[in-house]
């Protein structure tokens, strides 16, 4: 490095900077950072500051110049020179451990599978016409849209959906929202719905036996060119609420060397039996997976999840790890265990997944944000609902990672005189004169004057009907959409296009459990009314059944002992009377 000596007196430079000639440099005092010690050698002052490829110094002048003259060239070059190693030395940044590289993987690596899902039996009657991700929510939404956008927020744009059942308006969803056109651009991308199809040979004649049937009748996929980069298949479901970075999943899936990884949660006593339960050991990896346990098989699942970061307290309260029905594989594993290795495994949870833990790597991946599975009709409900509190445990107006959606271009929501509480009002309604409380309003809904809403999900409607159609229904004694005044509803869940009259009341007041009325337009699912899609309820009628609280307990039939659950059932469900004619008292 050149030495530029910079404000001494002479032009000669150097050989003009002067110490006391008979005193020999002493070391310097330099610290850690941007400049060096202010005493330097010879008691003298010595600045220095870095420049680009110089060094320049600023030299206290000694009195010895004035007495004896100046000190000779080379050994005030030879002290410069000592000078500017140290400061170089002092400036220098401390050089962090060499740490491994770890290459972040690339998104074009990675497809995703979203599964439809099976007929929804324990959602029905919602998914009566439609497939479970086609399933409205948070008043502008379908849970496909969950997954989709967390594909999209991740970079990944390879995307398929598997469907069987009434996929029709899950089609036409994606068909508008995710595509070339308008909606979302992928890009290089796509996204392609794979509907249950029959092809030549004896496996393809049937339709989709299970999860991994389903992904096994489109392995094929994986041999097209576009998809030869395809390095990573990620299984993902389709009635799920949650957000996540797919990537961080993926990532660590390649960092940990597995060839399968199972995102999990914690969980607790009361709901561990629903879903797979794995043991790990300290490195994350599954020993042992046991889908949907009962019993004493339950019990024998439970775990110190104080391995996955949980402390004392929380551990003794979710004494399980859950699997989320979320899964990384190898797509070379993949293809093994789905063709070759276990070519009539049906499902992952059950078949796959524990049986490739005892003899491939199956890593566990910590989900610790909020997760929830809408499989059922009081799942899906209380989710809902929970979206109104303050703060929601999940939000979907998230800046950085928002949720799409199919763009509507509805006008915004009139409110007249309404009293509105802790609820969700999406977008095209017309509210008037009335009471919503703890509550969501779908789009395009009509709600008149008078009616109180408490504890409901309103799906809303797909069209509007205009004043003089409204009018020629109301004069012909008809109900036209949305609800009608005066109108009392309680803890229910009114699907779209429903028609809901004036003076109706909806209310449950008995508490009946379960209750199939389809000719009157609703249902009963475990205490919450359904009003089913484009149904009918005429004015001043109750929607309250009537029951009798059975306690039978013990039945025999045929010299065997069966049981039947104590609670209150609609004495005029078909339900309640298939129960009771396999019961002799």
């Amino acid at each position: 490095m050149a030495v530029a000596a910079s404000n001494v007196r002479s032009a000669v430079g150097l050989s003009q900077c002067s110490v006391s000639g008979s005193t020999a440099a002493a070391p310097v005092s330099s610290r850690a950072g941007s400049g060096l010690g202010r005493k330097a050698f010879c008691g003298e002052s010595v600045t220095g500051s870095f420049g680009k490829g110089r060094v320049d110094f600023q030299v206290g002048e000694s009195k010895s110049r004035r007495r004896s003259g100046s000190l000779v060239q080379p050994v005030a070059s030879s002290l410069l020179a000592e000078i500017a190693k140290e400061i170089a030395q002092a400036q220098a940044p401390a050089q962090a451990p060499l740490t491994e590289f770890r290459p972040r993987v690339d998104p074009q690596t990675v497809a995703s599978l979203i599964l439809g899902g099976g007929a929804g039996t324990r959602l029905f009657p919602l998914t009566r016409r439609r497939a479970k991700p086609a399933v409205p929510i948070g008043g502008a939404y379908r849970l496909i849209d969950v997954p989709m956008s967390n594909c999209i927020n991740s970079g990944i744009n390879k995307v398929f959906i598997l469907t069987q059942f009434n996929s029709a308006s899950l089609n036409r969803h994606l068909a508008r929202t995710y595509n070339f056109g308008n909606g979302v651009n992928f890009g290089n991308g796509f996204v392609e719905v794979l509907a249950a199809t029959q092809t030549p040979g004896e496996s393809g004649m049937n339709w989709f036996m299970g999860t991994a049937d389903a992904v096994r009748q489109f392995t094929w996929l994986f041999e097209d060119v576009k998809n030869k980069g395809v390095e990573h298949v990620l299984i993902l479901s389709g009635d799920h609420l949650y957000r996540m970075d797919y990537m961080d999943f993926v990532q660590k899936h390649k960092d940990s060397g597995a060839d399968i990884t199972i995102s999990c949660v914690p969980m607790d006593d009361s709901r561990a039996s629903d879903y797979g339960l794995m043991k790990i050991d300290h490195k994350g990896q599954v020993l042992y997976f046991n889908e949907k346990p009962k019993g004493e098989q339950l019990k024998s699942m439970q775990v110190d999840t104080t391995v996955l970061g949980l402390s004392p307290e929380e551990a003794k309260k979710m004494p399980y790890i859950a699997s989320m029905g979320i899964y990384v594989f190898k797509k070379e594993i993949l293809l093994k265990l789905l063709r070759w290795r276990y070519p009539t495994a049906n499902d992952f949870g059950s078949e796959i997944i524990p049986a490739s833990a005892k003899e491939f790597n199956v890593q566990a991946y910590l989900f610790n944000d909020y997760w929830e599975d809408i499989g059922t009709i009081k799942s899906f409900f209380d989710a809902n609902l929970a979206l109104t509190e303050q703060p929601p445990k999940f939000k979907f107006y998230d800046v950085a990672k928002p949720i799409f959606t199919s763009p509507r271009y509805l006008p915004p929501t009139k409110v007249e005189k309404c009293r509105i509480i802790d609820s969700i009002v999406s977008h095209g309604c017309f509210l008037r004169d009335c009471s919503v409380e703890h509550s969501i309003v779908g789009i395009r809904s009509r709600i008149e004057s008078g009616v109180e809403l408490q504890d409901t999900m309103m799906m809303g409607a797909d069209y509007y009907e205009t004043d003089a159609e409204m009018a020629s229904l109301l004069a012909s004694g008809k109900v036209p959409l949305g609800v009608g005044t005066n109108s009392k509803i309680r803890n229910c869940i009114i699907d779209k296009n429903s028609r809901i009259g004036r003076n109706v009341i909806i209310m449950n007041k008995d508490n009946v459990q379960e209750a199939e009325r389809p000719s009157e337009g609703f249902y009963i699912r475990s205490g919450i009314t359904v009003v089913l899609k484009n149904s009918t309820i005429k004015d001043g009628m109750p929607c309250q059944p009537s029951s009798e609280f059975l306690s039978v307990v013990i039945a025999v039939k045929r010299g065997s002992v069966g049981s039947f659950v104590p609670g209150r059932y609609d004495c005029g469900s078909s339900n309640l009377a298939m129960k009771l004619e396999h019961l002799v008292m």
